[in-house]
Formats: structure tokens, C-alpha cells, sequence
């Protein structure tokens, strides 16, 4: 409303004097409280941050009272920023090369921190020196070339307002304003990066300690709050978390302190609460010296929180500055500050021309005096009506002296922004003077006379300008007016004695890469002692080890997590891992499940105990077998054998041999071939010893009823029919297999999956469904045998034969019923070695069954061996 009250005043149609021909005679409404001139042939404008006004607030129902100097609260740390300015053009004037015969001087004004002043000195700077006439120079014509300010945003933009009419030149060294939708195209040079970049240089920070777990302090206003919205989702994105965001005031009316203070030690009390050790903390330049009042405000409310230890984090715009009623007070709680600053240097021969000041001569500085006061703590005589208390300044007071919180002798980076400022006007005056543009500067006597030249052709060639300071530093901006800087991250140490000393421990280079920008040295930086000099950790939840995965808790933030093993099967191998992970197929997770551990390739080998035993048991079958064959083809003669058909009791125990010599195709490297043999073989074998099986307990049954008398079934009796079961039966498997290999093969395979830690070297069937069509044609032909056996059981002694097959096949259909469950259970070189064992244990029950007695017989009981014997009924 201020501001717009002055543009008004300019816009008025009427003009209150008529240069030159009639003299002003307009009081100044508000009489300046500092100011600082310095005479020149161009003069640069200065908007400073000096002091603060600390007043009642207004309630507009009459004429405010004038600002006394009682109210006023200088911060002193900010009298710098004058003398950076006063230094650089003392520079420029003593440089024969850069502005020959041309007199720079200066006209400073002080801001207040407040629209109204700020307002006030910018039209004051653009109007009459002796009398405040808006749009308006009266007698005393004035060729001002730029303005350099403000420190805070909202400073520069109400300058920039105003400015933007006159299109004056205007370098900030503080923070950028921030425009919104309805405010104009302002234009104005940065000798700060956008803070966007700081942002990003802070985040960075953040993840390099893994601070993840972080607080926010600031303060209630517009740029505090933009700030919060714009961290808050991209630090957000990048895993961090906030476990407070706290709104201090930094009120200047005396009203409202009260409330503030109760504000403040909450604040204070939920910070020492919180788990988070970092903490960020965003104001103006000089917010921190509100932000000290924290700790004592707690004791005033009488807390018993017990003051810990936090890393801060200043944002590049706040400064270390205190006022004068805080000068014994306690800065143990600053101490290990990481604080990101614009990159600054000390200029040769500025610490000399520091020194040199004294309020003994000011040659126009209305500064010093207030500032001296302050800084001291002591008081003019002349300044003070009535009795003098305190100390009396001298005026012989060392700077050197002077507490770091109220003042440095070392260039801040503020004042090595006004610095660079001054000298990028100076360039653009001689790049404009060397220029050959229509209103070249005239020459007079070897030098340059800068003659009604109009401002804004110095605009041209602000943009792009680039040159090195004395300090050995290169200067450029964009041709958007922004400079090309970084940011320097440095360390306070302040001890008990209240000295403070920044160290350089890193940095930020906003034109690197984001994966190279942040420079840090950890070695260089001092904790605070709370830490113990150890590096601080800030996380909501302690890491998650290798092994296990973050598991985020119901309605807390995303930082704040329980740590729960790895499932069965999957892996961490880093710490604070949001999930686990399977391992390649190759490879299986260790016992702690922190890596993958590669996977051997396994098979069912001759080598091993289970193969080795196996193909033992099946060689062993095998012989037994083979000796029972011969002694079956040595007493071939006998009535024994030749009782139920001999053809079908060799070709039987040619195919339990064979059954038991199949199992071998099993145990081994398993190859093409072998996968293709494996199954068919097995099946088509099978079905041979199981269709003779049949073809016997049929013979057994139609030789029984064709000894009835007047039996039809005597033509139905002989080898032609046991060799036509035997064909037609075994014929259809050995077609089903056929269909198997033609459409779907078995070949090899490595599994990966059925075994965690092995890699299964076995025979794929190619579709199960051939496979299981194999193993029901066998027990079909099992079932009938069983059933026809089953049903002949009861027939006379000399046909028993019935009863042995009948049993044979009750073992051989439990062996196989069983082996179903237990292939389907079991994984890897298991089930092979239970297809091994259902091969040997089926072919052994229809050897033992079916054979041994006879063997008994024929070995043991030859007696019984005869005719007579095997015709003898059984009489009830």
C-alpha cells in the first residue's frame, strides 16, 4: 500500500515546482535518520539493511509520531554492507584504466527492514537530495547511473517497483523476489543465484550425511511459506522426512512481543523433543538474532527440557547477527553451524580500510554513530539529552575488537556481492564508453564525460557482462542478469568468549552436474560438543542391516519404519532397503540373505550313495532275475515250467530283466538320449511283463474251465492266445510312446526353480500328460490282471498260480498308487531316485511273487516236482 501510495504520488498530473525557472520550496514530510553521501560525477544509489524499527503499532486514527532514535535497533554486523560499497568505488576512483577522469560517488539510505522507508529512500534516490519531490528534480541535478539493493527479497521488490518506471538499474545482493502472476516483468541483476540452486545444494547435503530425518524452522510470511512448498515435495521425493516444520514471529511491535515469547518457547521445547539432530533453519539476514531468543524464552516459561545438540543448517541469507541486549548472551548452541553462502573473498586492502574507520570523521556517514553505539555498547554525550548512562564511546574503539556476531573484519558474503556490484556497474560504464553507439560519451582531456545518457543503454550492457575482481575472483552474468556462482558451505566455530570464525568446508557449484555439484570435506568440519565430534545421524528409525526390508508404520511418515526380515527366497544386500529381491535364476539367497550365492548343477550320478545304491539294487534284481532264467531254461522239462506256458514265463522274466536294467537310464548325466529312452523304454518294457502277467492269469482261468466237460473254451486254450494279449497290449504303449516322441520329446533341462540352492540337471517330459498316460495304461493292464487274478484265486492246487499273480499284482498297484503323492512331493534328483525305486520295488514284487515259489520248488522240493502232484486234486 506504501509503495503504491508513492507511485501514485508520481503519476500525479500536475507538477508541485516548475524547474528550473522557479525554485522548490516542498518540505520533506519524513527527514532520513541515516544516510550517507558521497559526491561524484556518476552516482551509484545504495539501499541498505541498517536498522530496525521497534515501535507501537499504528492504529492510523492520526499522524504517526516521528521514529526517534530510542526505537531504533541497529544490526550491526550490516554496517559491512556500506563500507563493501564505500571500498569498491574508493577502488574505482583510484583506477586510472577503468573510469579515466570520471568521479564515481554514492548516495546510501537506509531501509528499516520496512515498505514505507524502503519506499521513501528509492524516491528519495531518483528525486531531489534537499527535498522530497516525486518525479522531480529540483536546482540540483543529479546523474544517477544504478541502484544496488536490497538485502531481502521483499526489500528489492518494493525498490524494484518503482525502479521499473525510471528503468534504473538495479543490483541485488540478497535473495531474488518472487514474482507472482499479477506482479510485472521486473528487471533486475542477481549477484545471488536463485535459490533454487541452494536448494538443490542443500539436499544434497542432506543425502550425503543421510540426514533423512530433519526439522524446519522459520518464520510466519510470504517467502517462508513459499519456501516450506517448495522443499517440502522435493526433498520429499528424494526419501527425506520433516518431524516438525515450525512458524516463529519476528515481530518489531512491542505489542505482540508477549505473544511471541510464549510462541517461541514451544518451539524451542519441540525442537529438544524431536529425534531429528538436524535442523534447517530459512529467515532474512537477520532472523537469527530472534532465532536466539529461543533458549532463554524456555527458561523464562520454565521448561525442563534439557537443551540438546543439533546440526543447523542456515539457508545463504541468514547472517550471524545479534543486537546490542544480546551481547553476553550464550552462541554455545551455533556452534558446528554448516551454513551455505554465496562465495565470497576478502578483497586486497580491505581489512586496512576497516581499521581505518572512526566516527571521529564521518565526511557524511550518518551511519556510524548508531552503529558505533551499538556495536560498542556505549553512548555519544552529544547524542543522549539528559543524564549520560553507560559507557562513553571514544570513539578510539577497536572494529577488531568487536564480538563475530556483531561484526567481522573478513568480507561477508553480502558485502562481496555490493562489492562485485559495484565494480559490474563500473565495466558496464566502460564497456559503454568504448561502445560506438550513437550516444557515445563525450571526450574531454583524455577522459570520458558521461553527457545525457540515458539509463537504460547501461541495461545492454550490465547483461552478459564479465570480468575478475582484485580478489582474484571471475565475475560473469547471464544474459538474464543472474550471475554464474555457486554456493560456499561453511562451518561456524564459536567458543565461550563469543569469537567466531567461518571455515570453508565445501561447496556447491550450480554449473557442475547434480552428481558433482556438492564438494564437502568431512574432516574439516567441528560438531557441535553435544556430538562428541562424532558424525551426527538424524533418522526417524535406525538403518535396516542386509537381510531385511523397511516396512513403513500405519499413519507415521515414510522415514519412520520397522525392520522385518527378508521372505524365503529373496535378498538385501544394502541397507534401508524399501523391498527385497529375488536372486537371478542362477543363484540362491546365503543364510543370513544378504547375497546370492551361486547355485551347483546337481543330477542323480552313479557317484553319489543314493545313485550308487540304486544301480546296485537294480544290477542285483537284475542278476537274481537273470538266475532265475536259467534255472527256469535248465529245468525246462520239468512240470513246473512247462505248467503255465514257458514262452510267457521266459518272456516275462525277460522283461523283469529288463525292467531292472531300465532303471539305469535313470541315474546319470542326463543327454538327449537318455531322455528320450527313459520314459518310453520304462513304459513299453512295463507293459510287456504286465500283458504276460495278464496273459498267464487268462490262460490260468480258460484252462480251468476248459477242463470241464463239453467246454467250448479248449479251442481258446494255447500260445496263440497268451502271444495276442501280449502283442496287442504291449502294441498300444509302444503306440502311445511313439505319439509322445513325435509331438512332445522329453529333452534335457536345467531347473532352476524347484531346488533354492541347486540347479536340477533332469529330463523334461515335454507334457506330463503322455507321461501320466503311460503310467494309467500300465495300471489298466495291472487293474485287469488283479481283477481277473482275484477272481481265480479260489481255483484247485494244481492251478494256484492264481494266487501268486494275484498278489504280485497287489504289490505291484500299491508300489504305483504310492509313487503318484510321492513324485508330485518330492523335487530335484528326489523324484527320480522314487521313480527308480517304484521301477525296482514293482519289478521285484512280480520276480519274488510269481517266481519263488516255484524256484523253491524246483531248487528245494523236487520231489514235488512231478506230474502226479500237479494233477492231484483238492478233496473237500
Amino acid at each position: 500500500m506504501v509503495a503504491l501510495f508513492f507511485l501514485l504520488l508520481i503519476l500525479l498530473p500536475h507538477a508541485i515546482c516548475k524547474p528550473p525557472i522557479v525554485k522548490c520550496h516542498v518540505h520533506d514530510p519524513y527527514t532520513p535518520l541515516h544516510q550517507y553521501h558521497q559526491e561524484g560525477d556518476l552516482i551509484i544509489g545504495g539501499i541498505a539493511s541498517h536498522s530496525i524499527i521497534v515501535s507501537s503499532s499504528i492504529a492510523f486514527t492520526e499522524n504517526p509520531p516521528p521514529t526517534l532514535l530510542e526505537e531504533i535497533e541497529v544490526v550491526t554486523k550490516n554496517y559491512q554492507h556500506i563500507l563493501a560499497l564505500q571500498f569498491a568505488v574508493k577502488e574505482i576512483n583510484e583506477n586510472p584504466q577503468l573510469l579515466p577522469n570520471v568521479t564515481l560517488g554514492f548516495h546510501i539510505y537506509d531501509s528499516y527492514f520496512n515498505a514505507k522507508w524502503t519506499s521513501h529512500a528509492t524516491m528519495l534516490l531518483i528525486s531531489t537530495l534537499e527535498t522530497f519531490v516525486p518525479n522531480y528534480i529540483c536546482d540540483n541535478k543529479k546523474n544517477l547511473i544504478a541502484i544496488i539493493g536490497g538485502l531481502d527479497s521483499q526489500t528489492s521488490l518494493h525498490v524494484a517497483t518503482i525502479l521499473d518506471i525510471y528503468k534504473v538499474p538495479q543490483l541485488i545482493y540478497g535473495p531474488a523476489p518472487v514474482m507472482n502472476d499479477k506482479t510485472p516483468g521486473l528487471v533486475f541483476y542477481q549477484m545471488v543465484r536463485k535459490e533454487d540452486h541452494q536448494y538443490k545444494g542443500i539436499l544434497s547435503l542432506l543425502l550425503h550425511f543421510r540426514w533423512i530425518w530433519i526439522g524446519i524452522l522459520t518464520f510466519y510470511d510470504e517467502n517462508a511459506e513459499r519456501f516450506v512448498q517448495t522443499v517440502a515435495p522435493l526433498f520429499s521425493q528424494s526419501g527425506i522426512c520433516f518431524a516438525f516444520i515450525e512458524r516463529s514471529h519476528k515481530s518489531t511491535y512491542v505489542t505482540e512481543i508477549n505473544d511471541m515469547f510464549k510462541l517461541g518457547a514451544k518451539i524451542n521445547d519441540r525442537i529438544n523433543d524431536s529425534k531429528a539432530n538436524v535442523v534447517l533453519f530459512y529467515g532474512e539476514s537477520y532472523a537469527l538474532a530472534f532465532f536466539r531468543w529461543l533458549p532463554y524464552l524456555s527458561e523464562l516459561e520454565q521448561s525442563s527440557n534439557t537443551p540438546k545438540g543439533k546440526v543447523w543448517i542456515m539457508t545463504a541469507q541468514v547472517e550471524l547477527t545479534s543486537f546490542v541486549y544480546q551481547r553476553t548472551w550464550d552462541t554455545e548452541r551455533l556452534h558446528g553451524v554448516l551454513s551455505f553462502t554465496t562465495h565470497s573473498n576478502d578483497p586486497p586492502g580491505f581489512h586496512k580500510f576497516v581499521k581505518s574507520k572512526t566516527p571521529s570523521n564521518p565526511k557524511g556517514d550518518g551511519f556510524i554513530l548508531d552503529f558505533w553505539q551499538q556495536a560498542f555498547g556505549c553512548v555519544f554525550p552529544n547524542r543522549v539529552v539528559g543524564i549520560v548512562k553507560g559507557d562513553i564511546c571514544t570513539g578510539q574503539e577497536k572494529l577488531e575488537n568487536l564480538p563475530g556476531p556483531f561484526f567481522e573484519m573478513s568480507m561477508t558474503s553480502h558485502s562481496y556481492n555490493i562489492y562485485n556490484a559495484v565494480y559490474a556497474v563500473a565495466h558496464a560504464l566502460h564497456a559503454m564508453s568504448t561502445s560506438r553507439g550513437k550516444h557515445r560519451p563525450v571526450m574531454i582531456r583524455g577522459g570520458l564525460k558521461f553527457q545525457n545518457q540515458p539509463l537504460w543503454q547501461l541495461h545492454h550492457f550490465l547483461r552478459g557482462i564479465s570480468f575478475n575482481n582484485s580478489a582474484g575472483d571471475k565475475i560473469s552474468l547471464d544474459q538474464n542478469g543472474e550471475i554464474l556462482a555457486g554456493f560456499d558451505i561453511t562451518n561456524w566455530i564459536l567458543s565461550s568468549n563469543q569469537s567466531f570464525q567461518r571455515v570453508k568446508v565445501g561447496g556447491v557449484d550450480s554449473l557442475a552436474p547434480p552428481q558433482q555439484a556438492l564438494t564437502i570435506n568431512e574432516g574439516a568440519i567441528k560438531w557441535h560438543h553435544w556430538f562428541n565430534q562424532t558424525q551426527p545421524k538424524s533418522v526417524c528409525t535406525e538403518s535396516c542391516r542386509p537381510g531385511f526390508c523397511r516396512k513403513v508404520k500405519e499413519g507415521e511418515a515414510f522415514c519412520c519404519y520397522d525392520c522385518i526380515p527378508c521372505p524365503e527366497g529373496k535378498i538385501s544386500d544394502k541397507e534401508d532397503m524399501n523391498d527385497c529381491y529375488e536372486c537371478e535364476d542362477e543363484k540362491y539367497p546365503n543364510k543370513n540373505k544378504t547375497i546370492c550365492i551361486p547355485k551347483c548343477a546337481t543330477f542323480l550320478s552313479f557317484e553319489e550313495p543314493l545313485g550308487l545304491s540304486l544301480a546296485s539294487s537294480a544290477l542285483s534284481f537284475a542278476f537274481i532275475t537273470a538266475l532265475v532264467l536259467e534255472i527256469f531254461v535248465k529245468h525246462r522239462d520239468t512240470p513246473v515250467v512247462k505248467a503255465n506256458n514257458r514262452d510267457l514265463t521266459y518272456a516275462l522274466l525277460i522283461s523283469l530283466l529288463l525292467c531292472f536294467l531300465s532303471a539305469l537310464l535313470f541315474i546319470g548325466y542326463p543327454d538327449k538320449v537318455t531322455c528320450l529312452l527313459r520314459q518310453t523304454a520304462f513304459g513299453i518294457i512295463f507293459s510287456v511283463a504286465v500283458s504276460c502277467v495278464l496273459a498267464k492269469t487268462i490262460t490260468v482261468v480258460l484252462a480251468f474251465m476248459a477242463t470241464k466237460p463239453g467246454s467250448r473254451m479248449r479251442k481258446w486254450v494255447g500260445k496263440g492266445l497268451a502271444n495276442s494279449i501280449v502283442l496287442s497290449c504291449s502294441l498300444i504303449q509302444a503306440v502311445i510312446c511313439t505319439v509322445w516322441l513325435v509331438i512332445s520329446p522329453p529333452f534335457p533341462n536345467a531347473d532352476m526353480k524347484s531346488v533354492a540352492e541347486e540347479i536340477v540337471l533332469e529330463c523334461n517330459e515335454g507334457t506330463v500328460t503322455f507321461f501320466y498316460c503311460v503310467l494309467g495304461y500300465m495300471g489298466f493292464l495291472a487293474l485287469v490282471s488283479f481283477t481277473v487274478a482275484f477272481l481265480a484265486r479260489k481255483l484247485p492246487d494244481s492251478f494256484n498260480e492264481a494266487k501268486f499273480i494275484t498278489f504280485s499284482m497287489l504289490v505291484f498297484c500299491s508300489v504305483w498308487l504310492s509313487f503318484v503323492p510321492s513324485y508330485m512331493s518330492t523335487k530335484g534328483k528326489y523324484m527320480v531316485a522314487v521313480e527308480i525305486f517304484s521301477i525296482l520295488a514293482s519289478s521285484a514284487g512280480l520276480l519274488g511273487c510269481i517266481f519263488s515259489p516255484k524256484c523253491y520248488i524246483i531248487l528245494l522240493k523236487p520231489e514235488l516236482n512231478n506230474r502226479e502232484h500237479l494233477i492231484r486234486r483238492k478233496f473237500s
